[in-house]
């Protein structure tokens, strides 16, 4: 089977880089790593990449005149690199229309909360501000709004009570590290349908009698 050729775009530590690497490594995706790419010289994940023999380039922003001319620099590496799928693991950018039309449809993004609520930045601290007893992680196909695409995989995180947002977070990250390679893993295996905004998940079985109750109910049911 031809491995799928992934791009990733990180500007943090990459632990979610990491569980990709990993996860390749390992063989239980079919995919490679093609190219790392950072916008800040302080990116771990650069050196992850380079711990794992993979390509990591450093594409600082503050060259560029404008965040779609960075965009195009982007697609360029990502190109010469015949990157096929994007995914976006920590990078603090807002990507433009010109990354998004060169890999229309191709571009994952994973985010700490169960979208479409809690979207944008602080997605934990917005979680606990509004109390809600359950979040959770989501990878989705990005588009043009912020954390608006179509959902593929989600992962659900009670809310425990003493809960602050370092240790909720963290919680949530160990989930990240699940989800976004069985999302990769989907993907390339060509079990993914885009119907409008609904996500198709082939030969994916469900269990309705599966649920989730925060806190955990304990003897009688009330």
């Amino acid at each position: 089977m031809t491995k799928l050729r992934l791009g990733v775009l990180a500007s943090g530590t990459g632990s979610n880089l990491q569980s990709i690497l990993d996860a390749c490594a390992q063989g239980r995706i079919p995919a490679q790593v093609a190219v790392v790419i950072s916008n800040l010289t302080s990116a771990k994940a650069l050196d992850r990449a380079r711990e794992a023999g993979v390509r990591a380039i450093l594409l600082p922003h503050q060259l560029s005149p404008s965040r779609e001319a960075y965009d195009e620099q982007l697609v360029s590496v990502l190109r010469e690199h015949e990157v096929e799928l994007v995914c976006l693991a920590g990078f603090m950018r807002l990507i433009t229309p010109v990354l998004l039309r060169a890999f229309e449809n191709r571009i994952l993004n994973i985010h700490p909360a169960l979208l479409p609520s809690f979207p944008g930045l602080h997605a934990v601290r917005q979680a606990l501000k509004a109390g809600v007893k359950i979040s959770g992680c989501t990878v989705h196909v990005v588009d043009e709004g912020t954390d608006t695409g179509p959902i593929l995989v989600q992962a659900a995180v009670p809310v425990l009570e003493g809960d602050d947002e370092e240790s909720l977070a963290a919680r949530i990250l160990a989930q990240e590290h699940r989800c976004y390679p069985w999302a990769l893993r989907l993907w390339a295996e060509g079990r993914v349908a885009l119907e409008g905004r609904r996500v198709r998940i082939a030969t994916a079985r469900g269990d309705p009698t599966r649920q989730i109750l925060s806190p955990a109910l304990q003897g009688e049911q009330p």
